[in-house]
């Protein structure tokens, strides 16, 4: 069983590269654990990647000063920066933005309306926070990149959560 996830920000150097390596840190703990099994008893694969509704940054690393705050917690962001792809909407099974603009950018650029409904809003998977949407913290000072690192940390066990506990269609 595959999951095919793509995290979405405006940039991809702050919030969506933040996501897609706290995701991938957590189902590699998983997998440590030998408890990636869906409710099916099916071993889960996930495919994660992130991209921008932006493309200014194409190939640039994290930003800085996320890449240190989240050295903090013991995270290396190492991904390059790129652009939403219009057969990003047929690669990945779940698309995840960051915030309303960069839902509704997805909710234009997606060429199907199957594509429209894998987009998702990843506050929805952040239950009880004070925000309706995950903040950009590039113009923040450094504990705006934790708080960022704080909400995406519980929307991604949130969402792994979720995705081992429910029955996936078969491919």
């Amino acid at each position: 069983m595959k999951q095919r996830i793509l995290f979405v920000c405006l940039g991809n150097i702050c919030r969506s590269p933040a996501a897609q390596h706290i995701f991938e840190a957590m189902v590699e703990e998983h997998r440590a654990q030998g408890s990636l099994l869906n409710s099916r008893g099916e071993e889960v694969e996930f495919v994660v990647d992130s991209a921008g509704t932006y493309g200014g940054h194409a190939g640039d690393m994290p930003d800085s000063r996320m890449r240190a705050a989240g050295a903090r917690r013991g995270y290396t962001f190492t991904h390059r920066s790129r652009k939403v792809r219009s057969d990003d909407f047929e690669n990945f099974d779940l698309i995840l933005a960051m915030d309303d603009e960069n839902y509704e950018r997805l909710s234009r650029l997606a060429p199907t309306i199957e594509g429209v409904e894998r987009v998702e809003r990843m506050i929805d998977y952040i239950p009880n926070s004070r925000y309706t949407y995950v903040p950009d913290p590039y113009y923040e000072g450094h504990e705006g990149f934790e708080l960022v690192l704080d909400m995406l940390e519980k929307g991604c066990r949130n969402l792994l959560n979720k995705l081992l506990a429910e029955p996936e269609e078969a491919e």
